[in-house]
């Protein structure tokens, strides 16, 4: 195998650091979130390796040029049978990592901004179907409180409901995000990109959470000790996203024989979606919510609320109111594909 050129090793060495270290440490603390970008990284790699022909030694800054892009997106589509909506995420992994790209290298930036010129796909996605307060009070109805299973989920879906929290925040979340001797209650929640912000808790959502701790953390819980814990790892490992949702679903298929409008599916999503239109039902302005939820982009929030045109004509009539380091060399072991040589884990093309 012919020896790597300059560029290559640049590129290289840029994924590597962009995966191992820069992913963790600032764009995102969700393991599912840099997994989306692991993954995003190796399809195109895979891409390239077995559409292209490309090889270690032929890896350059023109691999990653518009056209080159747009025919992966294409073949995500038709070779992977990838959604419109797939498609879009991956695009807006490989765009993050361009953009990482051209800050540490100025040669390269113009490949982040050709890439923000691909128009994304167009999508047919349907909302995430939201939930009434009274169809919320009966799920909450259902958890069984004389058992601790019980106790739990309702201590959980209350917490879920009342803050609008990403379920990976919600698992996150330790002793010492929990602020109770504060003026007003409040829990400190790390979302994506490492952005801080705090929720605050309502009466009913404090006494439902101090109860749980009592009785799951003991009188002295340890503040490094996740809320929500594995009854497998104990209080240092989180409750897994797998086990919420199972016990979601459940109660979801009891309540639904109460009220038809509780989704027999339910997930956590849709309780984040719930509390984001019932929000803007009790008055609460559209920037406010943003910002509530986590939201970079208006636009964004505008999505999750489950509101006709006329209702969201005047929640943006509230905007105007607001307004008055080492990479190995690779590419000398002639066995190893484009994925290995970045140091990328590669994916089935």
């Amino acid at each position: 195998m012919k020896k790597a050129h300059n560029e290559a090793a640049v590129i290289a060495r840029h994924l590597h650091t962009f995966l191992q270290a820069y992913v963790p440490s600032q764009q995102t603390p969700s393991h599912h979130t840099a997994k989306s970008y692991q993954d995003a990284l190796a399809l195109y790699l895979g891409f390239l390796e077995t559409e292209k022909a490309i090889r270690p030694e032929t890896l350059s800054g023109a691999c990653f040029r518009r056209t080159v892009i747009e025919e992966w997106l294409q073949w995500l589509m038709t070779q992977r049978g990838c959604s419109p909506a797939t498609c879009n995420n991956r695009l807006a992994s490989l765009r993050a990592f361009l953009k990482y790209v051209g800050r540490q290298d100025l040669t390269l930036l113009y490949l982040f901004e050709d890439a923000t010129r691909i128009p994304r796909k167009k999508d047919g996605h349907k909302p995430v179907r939201g939930m009434s307060k009274q169809a919320v009070q009966v799920l909450l109805s259902v958890p069984d409180v004389s058992t601790k299973a019980g106790r739990r989920d309702l201590a959980l879906m209350i917490t879920l409901y009342s803050t609008a929290m990403r379920m990976d925040e919600l698992l996150s979340l330790t002793i010492e995000h929990l602020h109770w001797d504060a003026v007003k209650p409040h829990v400190t929640v790390v979302g994506k990109g490492r952005k801080i912000r705090t929720l605050y808790l309502l009466p009913k959502a404090v006494g439902h959470l101090k109860k749980y701790l009592k009785e799951f953390h003991g009188e002295t819980p340890h503040p490094t000790a996740y809320v929500f814990y594995s009854r497998n790892t104990g209080p240092q490992g989180k409750m897994s996203q797998t086990a919420v949702n199972k016990q979601l679903k459940k109660h979801a298929r009891v309540a639904h024989e109460q009220c038809h409008e509780v989704p027999r599916e339910l997930h956590a999503h849709q309780l984040r979606h719930a509390k984001a239109s019932h929000w803007l039902e009790d008055g609460m302005n559209i920037v406010q919510i943003s910002f509530l939820l986590g939201h970079e982009q208006l636009q964004t929030t505008m999505g999750y609320l489950d509101i006709t045109l006329e209702q969201e004509l005047k929640a943006l009539a509230t905007l105007e109111d607001e307004a008055d380091r080492t990479v190995s060399k690779k590419w000398k072991n002639g066995t190893g594909g484009l994925a290995e040589f970045c140091g990328v884990k590669s994916m089935k093309t």
